[in-house]
């Protein structure tokens, strides 16, 4: 295959990457506390390629790949919903849950507070507290939330949540959409979050319906020039066989 049909090719199937990712992205649009994933490009090149100079070639073809997902971390909006069990963090930082493998962090801060009256996600993960021992509130009962993730009830304190920061070379691998998960080295490296809790409000997610509408319009063209490169190439494929055979003949 012709270096320009190889390029066309590897860049149709990015841009197909791609669009899984923005397929993703928008089918979260309306999830709390949700962040989008972007896309991390790399060149391929192919070891005859890289052999080339060496063996006195000149030709060396490289190939765009999407390396790795590249997760967006930016705030989204804050909105007011008026239920109790609803906090959102404004700053940076995630709340700590426990997982059924281990901590989670997660920015969704839509809670429940069960019969036995532990404070857990909606996926049953139970928020991990500063202290040891974790939260136990009556669920017959209204509680509050204070800015540093103090839980109260009938005027005592219950714990306080963990909220934590992740450090710059932090590496999270994404858990059912809406939770991230840490290995042991990184998960040593968290630090205290500054960030404030707002009780009766959720964070919306960051990535909106017309940016995916942009994004899509763009991955289309991008697509359909590279699909005519790819045919280009192959025409002038085509055109060289026939011009050797006719000069043969």
């Amino acid at each position: 295959m012709d270096p320009l049909t190889t390029t066309a090719a590897a860049g149709m199937r990015s841009r197909l990457e791609t669009l899984d990712l923005l397929s993703n992205n928008l089918a979260n649009v309306s999830t709390p506390g949700f962040k989008a994933d972007r896309e991390a490009y790399s060149l391929y090149m192919a070891e005859e390629s890289r052999l080339a100079p060496e063996e006195g070639g000149i030709s060396q073809v490289t190939a765009p790949v999407i390396e790795r997902n590249r997760t967006d971390y930016s705030q989204g909006l804050l909105t007011s919903t008026g239920n109790s069990t609803d906090l959102a963090l404004s700053g940076a930082g995630f709340f700590q849950v426990d997982g059924p493998n281990g901590a989670l962090l997660t920015r969704n801060g839509r809670l429940q507070v069960t019969r036995d009256g532990r404070l857990t996600t909606m996926d049953g993960y139970e928020l991990s507290t500063v202290e040891p021992r974790r939260i136990r509130l009556n669920p017959e009962t209204a509680f509050s939330v204070d800015a540093d993730g103090t839980v109260r009830q009938d005027g005592a304190a219950m714990g306080r949540l963990r909220l934590v920061n992740l450090s710059p070379q932090a590496q999270t691998a994404r858990r059912e959409g809406l939770y991230f998960s840490l290995d042991s080295r990184d998960l040593q490296g968290l630090t205290p979050a500054g960030a404030e809790v707002r009780q009766g409000s959720l964070e919306t997610s960051n990535y909106s319906a017309a940016e995916a509408a942009v994004k899509l319009v763009g991955v289309l063209r991008q697509f359909e020039a590279l699909q005519r490169a790819s045919q280009l190439g192959a025409e002038m494929g085509r055109r060289a066989v026939e011009e050797v055979a006719r000069v043969s003949s």
